[in-house]
């Protein structure tokens, strides 16, 4: 007859196992009916359950326990504390990220896998020469109407931090196209059309070397990469245009050591996680000011954000962008005298007429490539 070998805890021992997993399923209700520990997870992206219905009407009573068990779920005393450990075990031991939206990748660099961000990295889903063409009749209409008009146009690709630093990557992940959809929308818009298209990808790899372009712990670039963008879209608009770009002398290269960022922020690791700030302070004040709005998000992440300067002599510019255009608004509205930024991808003719520019700026991020197709404002008038 074989033995039984099974390790047996003693009495003493028996209880304190029992003890201890009794207060960690009671403990968290009691606290919550307490009020104690009301402290909201951060960075989740979401709206968090609201506290059920409270009637007598039988569809309020039948929806009670399922909402209450979500609100439940979402605001249960100690819930943030117990995320925060969670993500930071799982960082520090398995290298993995606990959000499905964040890449944990080597050296404490993070990759924002969302909005099409892994599959732009893997290039596994070409363009179809359907949306080719349409992204090329698309951005020519564009083109056209405004060169009617006298506007200068530029339409701008910016790289995602993956495009730029995959050597941070996990090893995991593997690219399965051999060609990107940035590749494929430069190479047919230069072969077919005259819009005049920005691939900041080169400007910024020549860049990498000399310096960090972008955050660690964040999903875009820092102002160092935002001034290498700055300086190839002056230069493609021409100096006849905009003039000169600002040159590096105008700044001081500062360092500044700053909480986690928003992909930090993703995984409940604001406030665990730190990294160098790169940020680059003009010598001499700027020019351009912010008229719009009144009280505005100092990292530029507005909506409808509008900048002037005395100067009227300088051109008027309407710029459609994402977030990757926040950090150019300080550089490149010291070339407008006044200059409307409008957080969307799509030309509005509206907007174009309305602010008399005579300068347009279209910025798209590179991922978006695969998660959205441009809309013709001209299709309807043509």
């Amino acid at each position: 007859m074989e033995r039984d070998i099974t390790p047996r805890l003693g009495p003493v021992w028996t209880v304190v196992l029992a003890a201890g997993f009794v207060c960690a399923i009671v403990l968290p209700g009691v606290a919550t009916i307490a009020g104690v520990d009301r402290e909201i997870a951060k960075g989740e992206n979401r709206e968090l359950a609201p506290a059920p219905a409270v009637g007598m009407d039988w569809d309020t009573i039948r929806k009670f326990p399922r909402d209450a068990s979500r609100y439940f779920e979402d605001h249960f005393a100690f819930r943030a504390r117990l995320v925060r450990w969670q993500s930071a075990l799982r960082l520090r031991f398995l290298h993995t990220s606990s959000s499905p939206d964040v890449i944990a990748g080597r050296d404490g660099w993070m990759f924002y896998a969302a909005d099409g961000g892994a599959e732009d990295y893997a290039s596994a889903v070409p363009f179809s020469q359907e949306e080719l063409e349409q992204w090329r009749a698309t951005l020519q209409h564009t083109r056209d109407w405004l060169a009617a008009r006298g506007v200068a146009y530029l339409f701008v690709l910016t790289p995602d931090k993956h495009v730029i630093y995959p050597e941070y990557l996990p090893a995991s992940m593997r690219r399965i196209g051999a060609e990107s959809r940035t590749d494929q929308l430069v190479r047919y818009l230069r072969d077919h059309s005259t819009v005049p298209v920005l691939d900041l990808r080169p400007a910024l790899f020549a860049a990498k070397a000399r310096e960090r372009l972008y955050h660690r712990t964040d999903t875009h670039w820092n102002p160092r990469g935002a001034y290498v963008g700055y300086r190839a879209i002056v230069h493609a608009l021409g100096r006849d245009v905009v003039g000169l770009p600002a040159p590096a002398e105008a700044f001081a290269a500062t360092e500044t050591v700053v909480p986690g960022m928003d992909l930090a922020g993703m995984l409940g690791l604001t406030e665990t996680l730190q990294e160098a700030d790169l940020e680059l302070v003009p010598r001499v004040p700027r020019a351009a000011r912010v008229t719009e709005p009144g009280e505005f998000d100092p990292h530029w992440h507005e909506a409808r954000l509008v900048t002037e300067q005395a100067d009227t002599r300088l051109p008027r510019a309407v710029i459609f962008r994402d977030s990757f255009g926040s950090a150019l608004v300080p550089f490149l509205s010291e070339h407008f005298s006044r200059a409307l930024y409008l957080w969307q991808y799509n030309m509005d003719p509206d907007a174009v007429k309305a602010e008399r520019a005579t300068v347009v700026v279209q910025q798209w991020v590179g991922r978006r490539l695969g998660t959205m197709l441009p809309y013709d404002p001209f299709a309807e008038r043509r």
